[in-house]
């Protein structure tokens, strides 16, 4: 888990400009249906979805104008690239709440697939409770709202 650096030549894949992951982030850090991820190339900042080839096979980034422009990046470039997931996930979340996950693995699956927005706002709803029974409450009524397939409370 956690940041993937790795050199990557920036191709260009249906008329955009992209790096593709030497990696599948299903396996380096868990499996989603969207990976959100934060990072630097060549120590510019980046952050947003990857995608994904129409085979399924691959992970790419696709940047922008704007990032070509500020990180003077080209098609060809050879780049140095650091990449992690965004927001809360399994690994990073507190003890208490990585049990109930595995206790509820369709609700972590569901929890995971969300975007980093939702998540961020079930660990803050979690953390602003003041008594541990009080969150364990929280904890419990998170976990089935997930199940539910609810984004938030």
């Amino acid at each position: 888990m956690g940041t993937q650096t790795f050199e990557a030549t920036v191709t260009v894949m249906n008329g955009k400009v992209v790096i593709v992951l030497p990696f599948d982030p299903n396996q380096v850090w868990s499996i989603k249906e969207r990976h959100h991820i934060n990072g630097t190339i060549n120590e510019h900042a980046v952050r947003g979805p990857l995608a994904r080839t129409e085979r399924g096979d691959q992970y790419y980034f696709v940047l922008g104008p704007a990032c070509l422009r500020d990180a003077k990046i080209e098609a060809g470039q050879q780049v140095s690239v650091a990449l992690s997931p965004e927001g809360p996930l399994q690994s990073n979340v507190a003890p208490d709440i990585a049990v109930a996950f595995l206790n509820a693995p369709d609700a972590l699956a569901f929890f995971e697939a969300l975007p980093t927005y939702y998540r961020k706002n079930y660990m803050r709803w979690i953390d602003s409770a003041k008594r541990p029974e009080t969150r364990a409450a929280r904890i419990a009524e998170m976990i089935a709202l997930l199940k539910d397939g609810k984004r938030e409370r």
